[in-house]
């Protein structure tokens, strides 16, 4: 079996591919904790990769990520004309004890991306909404070809 790359899923949850799908596959209780400090050890040197949609109108570049679970004030979003950078944490609730878990698979811990735009945005007019876990960056497009007459002062 030629050995591939694991997908961030799969890094992520510690999920096993399987090559003939017709296999059932339950885990026992014991083999949990192994994945999971796989996964977590993971992500305890650098940041997890956020997701994200990223497209264009005829007036302004769009990026759609999810956050759920995240603060506002736990997010940062930085913007240059020709860049975004978004991070932030998800806290975990440490009220339940990891021997209480039948599945521990979401993702806790820093995350980050940073997304070079395909064309420069106004930076001054940008602006970011969070609504139900979802974040919408709004990044108006400089028009490089939009004139405007100069009155000369004498």
């Amino acid at each position: 079996m030629a050995h591939e790359k694991r997908s961030f899923f799969e890094r992520l949850t510690g999920a096993v591919r399987l090559e003939d799908e017709t296999h059932s596959y339950a885990p026992e209780p014991q083999a949990q904790a192994p994945i999971r400090s796989l996964a977590n050890s993971l992500y305890e040197e650098e940041d997890a990769q956020l997701t994200v949609d990223v497209y264009q109108t005829p007036t302004e570049i769009v990026i759609k990520t999810m956050v759920a679970g995240v603060k506002p004030e736990d997010l940062d979003v930085s913007i240059t004309r020709d860049s975004v950078s978004i991070r932030g944490k998800r806290q975990e609730d440490r009220t339940i004890s990891s021997e209480d878990y039948f599945h521990h698979e979401l993702y806790w811990g820093s995350f980050s991306r940073t997304i070079v735009l395909p064309e420069e945005v106004d930076v001054d007019n940008a602006e970011a909404i969070e609504k139900y876990g979802l974040l919408i960056l709004r990044l108006p497009k400089i028009d490089k070809h939009r004139q405007t007459k100069l009155k000369v002062r004498g």
